[in-house]
Parts: structure tokens; C-alpha cells; sequence
């Protein structure tokens, strides 16, 4: 299958965050990612499911590498841990670094503006937490 067959990622938002994604991934440090669940309903899009794959794109479009998601699960955020934290690739040292990151991501202008509002961020706010394994570097 090639890339053009597979449905799209894209870290973030184009620019050095997405470019530091993506390279955490080619790199094997980054084997989970987060989305906030409203975001998926606001953009009508199905939650992930394990076994799909998906075209990680680059900030400029191009696809970057292959990934199989491996678990997809839809939790509250006070469920996430250390490990998974970790395992998102970014340097974080523990969750509560994940925690404030995601916090700030997710209530920044682009999510605000995609939204039409600013997302309240708590414990129970419903998160996409995925685990994937890179199939192939584009």
C-alpha cells in the first residue's frame, strides 16, 4: 500500500512543533500521540482504530513516514501516566509535564479557532491516546 492509499496524519500544527513530532517518531522516541476528543467530533471524523495506518505528513504536506496504530483508547485525562507520557516522545519527564504541554496545546488559538471556543481542560476531558509502531520511513 502506498502512501497515497492511506489516510493522513498531521502532528499539531505545521512548523517547528509538527517538525519536532515527526522527528521524535523517525527517531523510535515517540511511539504515542494525544488528540482531544472534541476535536475529532467537531471535524465529524471517526476515532481511530487499532490496526489502521496512517501517512504521518511533514509541515510541508509531504508524507514523512507510516505508522500502524497498535491501541487506541478514549479516556479521561487523569487517566493517562508516566509511561505513556514518556512514550509521546517529547522529553517529558513525567504527566504532569504532558499535562501543562497538552493543556497549553490544546487551549491555544489554532484548537480555539478550529473549535469556535476554548476547550475546558480538567480531569475528566475525554483524550484520543494512541500507540503506534512506524511501518515505514517515506
Amino acid at each position: 500500500m502506498g502512501h497515497d492509499d492511506l489516510p493522513s496524519l498531521e502532528l499539531a500544527f505545521p512548523g517547528p512543533e509538527r517538525d519536532r513530532g515527526v522527528a521524535a517518531i523517525l527517531s523510535g522516541r515517540k511511539t504515542a500521540l494525544t488528540g482531544l476528543l472534541a476535536i475529532f467530533e467537531h471535524a465529524g471524523e471517526a476515532v481511530p482504530q487499532t490496526g489502521q495506518w496512517y501517512s504521518v505528513l511533514d509541515s510541508e504536506g509531504r508524507p514523512a513516514v507510516t505508522i500502524e496504530l497498535v491501541d487506541v483508547r478514549v479516556l479521561p485525562m487523569k487517566e493517562i501516566d508516566d509511561e505513556f507520557a514518556r512514550a509521546e516522545g517529547r522529553g517529558y519527564s513525567d504527566v504532569a509535564q504532558w499535562r501543562a504541554a497538552h493543556e497549553e496545546f490544546f487551549q491555544s488559538e489554532g484548537v480555539s479557532e478550529f473549535l469556535g471556543r476554548t476547550p475546558v481542560i480538567d480531569d475528566g476531558t475525554l483524550v484520543v491516546a494512541e500507540r503506534f509502531r512506524v511501518v515505514e520511513s517515506a
